[in-house]
């Protein structure tokens, strides 16, 4: 039975420092056929002449298509990515570039996902293994979801790390299709795909941490390690900012670009979570106490009413 193709599409940004480690782990993937596309965000450091060395190393059967770009922010490069990505692959793969992955990162995305239908969009998303700069163990990141990788909940939080995504051929031809043009509607490239897919398709969410998930002040995003007071005071202070998480942008964009595609049910309660902005003080108590959006922790459930009520989604 011949292996699955897969491409991995890896965005770079001064990541000299664990470029050559990250791009080992993804040679050594185990079962699969692969190519790498590699887009460089317009890098000051070493990363782009690293990246060419180490491609002089890598045997014939892989090939890596090397880009050099303008500096387009993480969202529009990994979607620069998606639009250079010729879409003749079996599976696609988002990577960053200071992390390892596991030997058996894309064969066991490929397993689940192969285990579904293929001609409904999919997503493989997975735990991580959080290290330090030195790869020791933190702790695992995210815990699986307690609820349902639904719409209602995409809309709303992102449960899916871009670095772990492994997408089929359907999810990423209506990705690369419908591109958005403004950008700035979108919090990140990974929550705007896992939306689209928790609305049309399934997403497949894997307890088994797939990847080594490394910690440090460069990190551009990523999951964090600090304390219990740290973490709830970052968390507050980010839904109270208004200019920094704008749900509703992105909610509205969506609308927009597949709004017509959306079930009649799903199409009301999108618009009704927009319009309910507009309402009263009173009204928009009403409905954030019975909205059908949710996070999936407890705290951040009621967090996510108290901002809507303060119009700060």
């Amino acid at each position: 039975m011949s292996q699955s193709k897969v491409c991995i599409m890896l965005s770079t940004y001064n990541g000299a420092k664990y470029i050559e480690e990250q791009l080992e782990s993804l040679v050594a993937q185990q079962h699969v056929q692969m190519d790498i596309y590699i887009r460089d965000d317009g890098s000051s450091d070493e990363t782009l002449e690293k990246v060419r060395n180490y491609t002089k190393s890598v045997s014939d059967e892989i090939k890596i298509h090397i880009f050099e770009g303008e500096n387009l922010g993480v969202i529009g490069s990994f979607f620069e990515l998606v639009r250079l990505t010729n879409p003749v692959y079996d599976y696609y793969a988002f990577c960053d570039q200071d992390d390892v992955w596991q030997p058996y990162k894309l064969s066991r995305a490929v397993e689940k996902l192969q285990s579904r239908p293929s001609d409904t969009p999919l997503m493989y998303c997975s735990s991580t293994q959080m290290v330090d700069q030195e790869l020791n163990h933190l702790n695992i990141w995210p815990a699986l979801p307690p609820k349902p990788l639904s719409m209602y909940n995409a809309l709303v939080e992102n449960c899916c790390v871009g670095c772990t995504m492994v997408l089929n051929p359907v999810t990423f031809e209506q990705i690369r299709t419908n591109l958005p043009s403004e950008l700035t509607s979108i919090l990140m490239h990974d929550r705007w795909i896992y939306l689209y897919v928790s609305s049309f398709g399934e997403v497949i969410f894997d307890k088994e941490p797939t990847i080594l998930y490394r910690q440090h002040q460069e990190n551009v995003m990523g999951g964090s390690n600090k304390g219990w007071s740290t973490k709830w005071k970052r968390r507050f202070d980010r839904f109270s900012n208004v200019g920094s998480l704008r749900l509703s942008e992105q909610a509205r964009l969506f609308n927009e670009i597949y709004g017509e595609y959306l079930t009649s049910v799903q199409s009301h309660d999108v618009k009704s979570f927009l319009n309910g902005l507009e309402g009263s003080f009173i009204k928009r108590i009403k409905y954030a106490l019975n909205m059908p959006f949710y996070r999936q922790a407890a705290l951040d459930n009621l967090v996510l009413k108290l901002i809507y009520v303060l119009k700060k989604v």
